[in-house]
C-alpha cells in the first residue's frame, strides 16, 4: 500500500514539473489555430441548432 501511495505522488509531483516545462514554450501559430477552430465550431453549433429547430417544426406540423 505504502508503495502504491509512493508512486502516485511521485508521478504528481514529475505530473506537476513536466506541465510547467512545456508551459513556458508558446506556440507561434496558436492564436491563428484558436481562431479557426472558434469559427468551425461556431458554425458547427449554428447548422446544429438551425437543423434542430426545422427537426422540431416538421415534427409539430405533421406528427403531433
Amino acid at each position: 500500500m505504502k508503495l502504491g501511495i509512493t508512486l502516485v505522488v511521485i508521478i504528481i509531483v514529475c505530473s506537476g514539473i513536466f506541465t510547467l516545462l512545456l508551459a513556458g514554450k508558446s506556440d507561434e501559430g496558436y492564436r491563428k489555430a484558436a481562431k479557426r477552430n472558434t469559427t468551425n465550431l461556431t458554425l458547427i453549433y449554428a447548422v446544429a441548432i438551425s437543423l434542430s429547430l426545422i427537426a422540431v417544426g416538421v415534427y409539430i406540423r405533421w406528427f403531433a
